[in-house]
């Protein structure tokens, strides 16, 4: 039984951590599970609960929350027409098996093995975010063909292996084929729906060891840190649209990959036992 004082604690944590998620999540198309995995972990960790299957857990939860967020973001980017539909049908049912492979594969991995995936991962995003140019170009137009048949799993795939929606993985790829960045953020927002929806009906049939889990987990999927997250996503994620059409992000967004580097170092650290 946890102690309640730190349980409040806890919670209240959960909560700024989702308020932030959400803004995040509007503003920087970064999705706002690249904030929340880590911060389950700890949460999940301080409180004493551990095993195997944490990271599941971590991942299955914050791909929860996205479902909601997503679809507020996509919703406030729709009325303001920055969302690529034709992008999201074509890129859409690749992503969408992506995904559910990805389910499949985190569900075999170890909690360790799955730490070491997110933080090498996040670490390249992060080098991007902080070090990517807006002038750089890998095509004039979204891939076609083979090319779209290989990227549009692996996008799904990856982002399920660290929880995230579409857009930490969705905007440089678009970025880098000549889509206009509010454009990109917007239409990353449908691949986070895409992505989250398969993978948390997986996720939701997964078992997990009771001992291991906390109060009120359904599967992989833990209903209290999700109620706390979108409490406050839900709220914030708006803002962080509003925000994005009105502001220029980039120097947050270096901010931001420098935070999301020291993050992803101290993973990789806790995932060798360090």
């Amino acid at each position: 039984m946890p102690d309640y004082g730190l349980l409040m604690l806890m919670l209240a944590v959960l909560a700024g951590i989702g308020a932030v998620a959400g803004v995040l999540a509007g503003l920087l198309g970064v999705g706002g599970g690249i904030v929340l995995v880590p911060a389950f972990f700890y949460a999940f960790q301080t409180l004493g609960y551990g095993g195997d299957q944490l990271m599941q857990m971590c991942l299955a939860t914050s791909l929860a929350t996205i479902v909601v967020t997503s679809l507020r973001s996509v919703s406030g980017h729709h009325k303001k027409g920055a969302v690529d539909w034709e992008i999201l049908r074509r890129w859409g049912p690749g992503i969408a098996i992506g995904a559910c492979v990805g389910v499949a594969a985190a569900a075999s991995l170890r909690s360790g093995t799955l730490q070491l995936l997110f933080g090498g991962l996040a670490l390249v995003i992060g080098a991007y975010m902080g070090l990517g140019r807006a002038h750089w170009r890998l095509g004039d137009a979204m891939p076609t063909g083979t090319k779209r048949a290989i990227l549009s799993p692996l996008v799904g795939f990856l982002s399920v292996l660290m929880g995230i929606g579409g857009g930490s993985f969705g905007v440089p790829l678009m970025s880098l084929h000549n889509i206009a960045i509010h454009r990109a953020v917007a239409t990353a927002a449908g691949f986070g729906v895409i992505i989250a929806v398969p993978s948390v009906i997986g996720f939701l049939c997964l078992p997990l060891d009771p001992a291991t889990r906390p109060p009120l987990t359904i599967g992989a999927v833990n209903l209290v840190a999700f109620g706390v997250v979108i409490a406050m996503t839900l709220i914030t994620a708006p803002l962080g649209v509003r925000l994005a059409h009105a502001m220029d992000p980039k120097p947050l967004k270096r901010v931001f990959a420098v935070f999301l580097v020291l993050v992803a170092l101290n993973m990789l650290r806790k995932s060798i036992g360090m």
